[in-house]
């Protein structure tokens, strides 16, 4: 289990690539990995936004989302899961947020990945601000439903 926290851009793909090439003694018994890539829109609430400065509290960030994982490793049987999360200055169509889960099949790590992004979206202790098209800034107040989206 690894969760990093990550002022620079990082590339997604490469990072599982890395990661799964480190964790050698994942290889052969990971039948299903679930991956999740959330990216900066250039939109929000009707308007056009042009950057976002994402805060975090050190430490307490990190460790909220270790409890994540470990809630979501008594529910399904996971064999490992990396979380990265940006924070700084982002763009539109920059990478905030990477999960992924290796398990030994598709439906735990479908499920496990799902609550893992719904509870760090929901929980985890970040501050956005966004800077929109009209030079005005404003603090991101609520977050978009992630189950309610995929109910339509």
């Amino acid at each position: 289990m690894t969760v990093k926290i990550c002022a620079d851009i990082f590339d997604p793909w490469q990072e599982i690539q890395a990661y799964q090439n480190v964790a050698k003694e994942m290889a052969g018994k990971f039948g299903a990995t679930s991956i999740f890539i959330g990216t900066m829109r250039d939109f929000n609430e009707g308007d056009t936004v042009k950057s976002m400065t994402l805060e975090h509290y050190p430490g307490m960030t990190e460790k909220h989302l270790e409890k994540i994982i470990a809630q979501a490793r008594q529910q399904w049987q996971i064999l490992d899961v990396l979380v990265m999360h940006r924070i700084g200055n982002i763009l539109p169509n920059e990478p905030i947020v990477l999960v992924a889960v290796w398990t030994s099949h598709r439906g735990d790590a479908f499920d496990a990945n799902r609550y893992i992004m719904e509870a760090l979206k929901s929980n985890t202790p970040f501050w956005k601000k966004e800077l929109l098209h009209s030079g005005e800034k404003r603090w991101v107040v609520k977050n978009s439903d992630g189950y309610a989206s995929s109910q339509n």
